[in-house]
Formats: C-alpha cells, sequence, structure tokens
C-alpha cells in the first residue's frame, strides 16, 4: 500500500521539522534575491538540487528556468511550480540574513531588491519535494515535471516558458501544482475550491495640459488638478458601478508630474493595477477608465487633442480558478494529514499569479494552487487578540517563519503530488 502521508508523519514528530539545510538554503536564497529573468544563480542552486537528487534538468528554459523531469514508468503526468524572482523593494525587516543586493530591470533605475513575496520559500520548498519525491520514487508510478519559474512579478515568466516549448519538449501535464506563501500561521494551509486568484490588467494614464507659471493658473490647463480629478472620479467604477457581490480593484499607484513649486507642467503619469475575478468586469473596468479620463479632461475644457492617453499592457494575466473537483481532493487530503484545524477557511486573494497560464495553455489540464501560512504562529495568534496588522506580501516587513513554513510545504506538496499518482505494484 502507498504511504503518502509526510503531513501526518511531520505532526507526530514536529511541526518545525524542516531539515536544517533547507533553512540554510533558504536563507541563502533570501540574502541574495534576483529580478525576473535574472535568476541566474537561484535557477543554479534549484538546477543543480534536482541534479543531485537524480533528476533529468534542462536549464534556461523560456530565459532562466529549469525543469526537472523525474519518469518512473506508466502513469498520469504532474507538474509543480514554484517562481524565482523578487522584487524592486529596500528589506526593513532587520533579519541577520536580510538582502542587501541591488539589481534593475532593463532600462531602468538600480533599486534595491528583496524577496517580499517569499518566492524564496516558494524555491525552497520546490527543493524540498524534489528530494522527497525521488527517496519515495519506489512507491509511485508516472511522470513528474517540477518546474523553476522566472519573472513572474511581471507576469511574463509563465508565458515564456510556454512560448519556449515547456509542453512539447518535456510533455503535457495532466494535473498543474503550486502553492503560494500568505499570512496565514506557519503550519496551516488554505485550499479555494475555485477563485484563487484576481486578474489583473496594469493601466497607465498621460494625463496632458497646458504648463505656465504657478502665479498665472488662468493662462494654462492644470495637468496636476486633471489628474487629481481623475484619481478621485475613477473610485467611482467600483463604489457606485460594480456589483458588490463581484470584488473588484481599482488602485492608482503611483502619480508623478511636475517640477517646481511655481511651475505647472504639461503632464502628469499615473499608474493603475485593475482586477477583478471575471473577465467582463475587467474589460467594463477598463473601458471605464478611458470614458472617466476623456470625460475630466472634456470638463476641464482640454481640447481633444490633449486627451489622457490611456495604455493597457498586454501582459496582463486572467483570473486564478482551481479545478474545483481537484482542489476537493486536496483539501480533503489536507483536512487527514493535517488535520481540520490547519485547513483554514478563507477567501479568494485579490492578488494576481501567472501560474494560471499552465491551465489555460491545455484545458485539460486540472490545476490548484493553494495558500501556505507563513507567519510565525505565537505572532500570529497574539495578532488575532490585539488587532495588530501583520505585513504580508510585498511588504518591506515580510518574514516568513521558515522551519515550520518549509517543512508544511515540502509535505503537503509532496503527499498531493502522490495522490494523484499510482502507487507502484
Amino acid at each position: 500500500m502507498k504511504t503518502i502521508l509526510l503531513a501526518a508523519a511531520l505532526l507526530a514528530t514536529s511541526a518545525d521539522a524542516a531539515p536544517v539545510d533547507l533553512v540554510a538554503l533558504y536563507k541563502d536564497l533570501h540574502a541574495h534575491p534576483e529580478l525576473g529573468f535574472q535568476e541566474t544563480r537561484s535557477a543554479g542552486i534549484l538546477a543543480a538540487e534536482a541534479r543531485a537528487a537524480g533528476w533529468q534538468v534542462t536549464e534556461k528554459v523560456g530565459g532562466t528556468g529549469v525543469v526537472a523531469v523525474m519518469k518512473n514508468g506508466p502513469g498520469p503526468t504532474v507538474l509543480v511550480r514554484a517562481d524565482m524572482d523578487a522584487l524592486p523593494v529596500k528589506e526593513i525587516t532587520g533579519l541577520p540574513y536580510a538582502s542587501q543586493a541591488t539589481g534593475h530591470y532593463a532600462g531602468g533605475p538600480e533599486t534595491p531588491v528583496m524577496h517580499a513575496c517569499g518566492h524564496d520559500i516558494h524555491m525552497t520548498v520546490w527543493a524540498g519535494v524534489v528530494r522527497a519525491l525521488a527517496n519515495k520514487k519506489a512507491g509511485w508510478r508516472g511522470t513528474v515535471i517540477m518546474v523553476a519559474q522566472p519573472a513572474e512579478e511581471i507576469i511574463q515568466g509563465a508565458r515564456a516558458m510556454l512560448a519556449d516549448g515547456l509542453y512539447a519538449r518535456f510533455g503535457r501535464p495532466d494535473y498543474a501544482l503550486a502553492l503560494h506563501d500568505g499570512t496565514g500561521p506557519a503550519g496551516t494551509v488554505q485550499v479555494n475550491l475555485a477563485a484563487n486568484a484576481s486578474a489583473a490588467d496594469t493601466v497607465d494614464i498621460e494625463v496632458k495640459g497646458v504648463g505656465g507659471h504657478g502665479a498665472y493658473p488662468a493662462d494654462t490647463k492644470d495637468p496636476v488638478v486633471l489628474a487629481s480629478r481623475i484619481v478621485l472620479a475613477l473610485q467611482t467604477l467600483v463604489s457606485r458601478e460594480n456589483d458588490p457581490f463581484r470584488p473588484a480593484v481599482v488602485t492608482v499607484g503611483s502619480i508623478h508630474g511636475g517640477t517646481k513649486h511655481n511651475i505647472i507642467g504639461e503632464s502628469v503619469h499615473l499608474q493603475l493595477t485593475v482586477r477583478s475575478f471575471d473577465a467582463g468586469v475587467q474589460t467594463r473596468l477598463v473601458e471605464g477608465i478611458r470614458r472617466i479620463a476623456r470625460g475630466e479632461a472634456i470638463a476641464a475644457g482640454l481640447p481633444d487633442t490633449l486627451y489622457p492617453e490611456v495604455t493597457v499592457d498586454p501582459n496582463g494575466t486572467q483570473p486564478t480558478i482551481n479545478t474545483t473537483a481537484l482542489a476537493t481532493r486536496i483539501k480533503a487530503l489536507f483536512q487527514k494529514t493535517l488535520g481540520p484545524d490547519k485547513v483554514l477557511e478563507g477567501n479568494p486573494s485579490m492578488a494576481s499569479e501567472d501560474y494560471n497560464q499552465f491551465g489555460l495553455a491545455d484545458p485539460r489540464i486540472q490545476t490548484v494552487m493553494y495558500s501556505l501560512g507563513a507567519v510565525n504562529a505565537e505572532i500570529w495568534a497574539k495578532a488575532q487578540q490585539d488587532g495588530t496588522k501583520l505585513p504580508g506580501p510585498h511588504n518591506p516587513r515580510w518574514a516568513p517563519d521558515p522551519a515550520p513554513t518549509i517543512a508544511t510545504g515540502v509535505a503537503t506538496m509532496t503527499d498531493a503530488v502522490m495522490m494523484l499518482l499510482p502507487a507502484a505494484r
């Protein structure tokens, strides 16, 4: 009989049972983050881990991606994905292994770089699963494809790997699995049965005007004031035009314009993120942005030659929707192995992912991404009592509790993969 219950074994020993060298690997990856399509060091480390465990490894797939394949007789094919890239964020965790790294995207300024989204946790779990599946090879049959993906944060890496022939070269999976760390207590997971992460579009608005001296505003068309009106009007897209039972977000994350106190400039640049779980809602929001930008320009008396330019980045991403039947099976497995109290209930995330591309590439592929609690359990419990708002991913203070988080991630992902593969006879 096949033994798959790594998570149960973990709980029977210690919730902090991650191997010491995996924790050390995590700290090393955390201290050496790399931006999207620049993950050469990280990719090299993961490739070496997989080779040492006996996997067939191919590097530089879709840029810096790594694919490790283990074929072990007839059976289904399961893909497990982890992302590798970090964020242009200055770390202020105060950890002894905090990042001091800097970097820059092509054509951009040099910035501090941090694993503020926990991709270092994801990579470390990936390495642990590589080891565990190799060690348990006698107990399963089929094929496992371990994918270390670049450039998730800029929503390009999954498409790049697929465009580089991921499925044609290594096989189309029957199942594709992933996890993402989050603000639950370490040692817990959350499995959503359908909607998991939102669609996202990146929108830029170039607000134009007629510049001049700050002392003579009547001789100008002030783009700062116009941009301010646009920002406020955009809030009505969600608060007054959206069905409150269909989640949506329109956030203006950046506003830049002008050069000096007494100068009215010629333009203001707005940067937005637009998110929902529905293609129709997403389209309506983007169309609403165009309408409001144009309408406010008309109200301000601008000629049509100076109407704002609204640009939507083509690298948007669709919502990440779990295959319900598969998610139900995986959730039941985790409830059995971890215990029902360790499988938390929660809402889908308004954060976004490009992991969905692995399933969207072929409708036959069943997909599940689940959330891995990463906050120190004592800190989390205290925050629930006193109402403290804890930092989460993309925050410069994001600091997962490594040992229990990694242990739970390795155990649950290995159990999920082995559940989907037939037992050896």
